[in-house]
């Protein structure tokens, strides 16, 4: 009898390796990372914010009906212009329109981060940061749509690539613009008992 306690184990509800990475960071590491794989399309007239929280519980939702007994962390981010939500950029189309929409102006990232415990409680968080854009020439749009880095990404850009060289400010956490609010995620985890008796 060794006398070490097994805590119930944590499952990320994300595709992303940047989420993973992140919670590594801060010495976390999901036993098991299931993406969730729903419809992540807004609903009629939904605004930014509520559709990052939305969307980070479905997730948590969808993927905690595979792993009872487990924790599970699921989160969503939401680039938004005003009231317009910005789409992942898969085409280069997409991607220079995002990049229009964003040069020589303020956004928001929305972060909606959702844990589901193993006895069944939710808790939710909604982290908004701010970010400011330098006005792009083409040549710098048309240089980063050659990098490739937005492909996949909310908004059409990644902070932690090349497009840092674009960014003036940025108001509030700068993990949150990577994929996920590393201190809110870390505060929901302790405050619901992850890797606690």
């Amino acid at each position: 009898m060794s006398g070490s306690v097994e805590f119930p184990a944590l499952v990320l509800a994300s595709a992303s390796p940047r989420r993973l990475d992140l919670l590594r960071q801060i010495a976390i590491t999901p036993a098991v990372v299931d993406p969730a794989d729903i419809d992540e399309t807004p609903a009629k007239g939904e605004l930014p914010a509520p559709h990052a929280r939305r969307l980070a519980e479905e997730k948590a939702r969808a993927v905690a009906t595979r792993h009872p007994g487990c924790y599970i962390l699921a989160a969503d981010t939401v680039v938004a212009r005003g009231r317009r939500i910005l789409p992942k950029a898969e085409d280069e189309a997409t991607a220079r329109k995002c990049l229009v929409a964003l040069s020589g102006g303020r956004h928001r990232v929305h972060g909606g981060v959702c844990l589901i415990t193993p006895d069944g409680r939710v808790g939710r968080r909604l982290v908004t940061t701010i970010v400011t854009f330098k006005r792009l020439t083409p040549a710098e749009i048309a240089g980063y749509i050659e990098s490739g880095e937005w492909r996949g990404k909310a908004g059409g850009y990644a902070i932690q690539g090349l497009a840092a060289r674009y960014i003036q400010s940025v108001a509030g956490s700068y993990s949150n613009i990577v994929g996920l609010a590393l201190y809110e995620t870390a505060s929901l985890l302790d405050g619901l008992g992850f890797g606690r008796v």
